[in-house]
């Protein structure tokens, strides 16, 4: 009995060690190098994106500005899509902070018919207000040139972009950006040159490689106004592009690109500019997205 006894316990020792042996393996997981093994730490979350801005700083050229909204070759801020007072309009500004807050906490520093280079300088200016949303709605300055051959190249227009979004980020580097795509100028043409008095106004010369000889429909008008329309998508590429590698900025899609400006949308002043009803289009566009989730 005794030795039955002595032999039972050896059995029970080594199942006991078998089954604490097994318990170690499942608990670092059948394929585990050991308890030792560190876990690989989880990936950071991309920021969230703030559909409520706290203040708003705009740039970018004459649209921005409201030129021709109000009068002849003439700035009227007032009716800007991204910072206008107007209730005509209810700016991106006023649609995000409310009237009273939007005259306080909203800043303008467009430049009408400035192109991208200049965006730089415009940024510089922005990023000392130290705004949560800065606009963006630059381009269609480097299209319209006296000639195709004159167009700002689309590598040039990239580094000039990169730059001022450089200059931003030196400055305010966690400053939103919502960037508005390059209008859609052939559509513009067509739309205008419905209108005798717009022809007139074009001829003073109003983006000049797209809008010449407006009535001209042969084969070098229509590849010249093709050339311009070619590389406005280049550049809304570039602007989708380039914002993407930004952690803090958020392109439009092509919204802007593909809104079906219409006659009542244009300025009755030059027919090519956005009229008062045009900048409020702008705003509901810039709104909308601002405020989407994603």
């Amino acid at each position: 009995m005794r030795k039955q006894g002595h032999r039972s316990r050896a059995v029970v020792a080594v199942l006991t060690a078998a089954l604490v042996g097994v318990a170690g393996c499942d608990a670092v997981g059948g394929d585990s190098a050991g308890p030792t093994q560190k876990a690989k730490p989880s990936p950071k979350p991309s920021p969230a994106w703030d559909g409520s801005p706290g203040s708003v700083a705009a740039v970018g050229d004459s649209i921005t500005r409201g030129f021709d909204a109000c009068g002849i070759l003439t700035d009227c801020p007032d009716v800007s899509w991204a910072t206008g007072n107007s209730a005509q309009v209810d700016s991106l500004a006023v649609r995000l902070l409310g009237r009273a807050k939007a005259a306080q906490r909203s800043w303008n520093y467009a430049v009408s018919g400035a192109r991208m280079a200049d965006l730089s300088t415009q940024m510089a200016q922005a990023a000392a207000r130290a705004p949560e949303l800065v606009t963006v709605m630059a381009g269609a300055n480097d299209a319209c040139r006296d000639s195709t051959a004159a167009m700002t190249s689309v590598a040039d227009f990239r580094a000039d972009f990169e730059d001022a979004l450089s200059v931003l980020r030196g400055k305010a580097p966690k400053a939103q950006v919502y960037v508005a795509s390059v209008p859609n100028l052939k559509r513009l043409w067509s739309q205008g040159r419905t209108n005798p008095m717009g022809k007139q106004v074009w001829k003073l010369g109003v983006c000049p490689s797209m809008l010449a000889d407006a009535d001209a429909v042969d084969a070098a008008a229509t590849e010249r106004r093709d050339t311009v329309q070619d590389r406005v998508e280049d550049y809304n590429a570039v602007l989708k592009e380039v914002c993407a590698k930004d952690a803090h900025c958020r392109y439009d899609g092509g919204a802007v690109y593909d809104y079906r400006f219409g006659t009542d949308q244009l300025s009755h002043f030059d027919w090519f500019h956005p009229s008062v009803d045009g900048q409020a289009r702008l705003a509901e566009i810039a709104f909308r997205k601002v405020r989407s989730v994603t």
